[in-house]
């Protein structure tokens, strides 16, 4: 009897866990587009950014792009702040790994799903501004990758 009173006591336990971690497992697929944007935002940067130590160095519109990455981040953060949206509920990064053309393809991907995130009607006029800077920076930085990968001959 005490072994069945252990075992159910030991099973409520584990399930007490879980259950939490499941209900929260994505989490982040209830919150704004600008919060997705921003994860991929933060995605396209680093695989701009990271390089391996066989590759090239960053050229000029690698450079832009980065640059421009950290602007539309920064805007979008600003309209989130606006809207009284919680910045720090952004869903995880994809930080996989690519070689130098697979993560500047991939970084001009999540750079248009970042801007596809962002497009849309703005309710709150006070963050339309940012919202607006920050699809122009989106467009500029997928411009420059776009270059850059073109330059690479890739």
């Amino acid at each position: 009897m005490q072994i069945r009173s252990l075992r159910i006591a030991m099973t409520v336990g584990f399930l007490a866990l879980v259950i939490p971690i499941a209900a929260q497992a994505q989490w982040w697929q209830h919150h704004p587009k600008y919060l997705h944007a921003m994860s991929d935002l933060r995605s396209a940067y680093w695989l701009i950014a990271h390089r391996d130590s066989m590759d090239p160095l960053a050229n000029d519109e690698e450079r832009r792009a980065m640059k421009q990455i950290r602007y539309a981040y920064q805007a979008l953060k600003d309209a989130s702040i606006m809207d009284d949206k919680d910045i720090d509920a952004q869903p995880p990064a994809d930080f996989a790994f690519y070689d130098h053309r697979g993560r500047l393809h991939h970084a001009l991907d999540l750079l248009h799903d970042a801007h596809n995130d962002v497009t849309g009607e703005e309710e709150d006029p006070a963050a339309r501004g940012f919202r607006h800077d920050a699809l122009k920076r989106i467009d500029d930085a997928a411009r420059d990758t776009d270059i850059a990968i073109h330059a690479w001959g890739f």
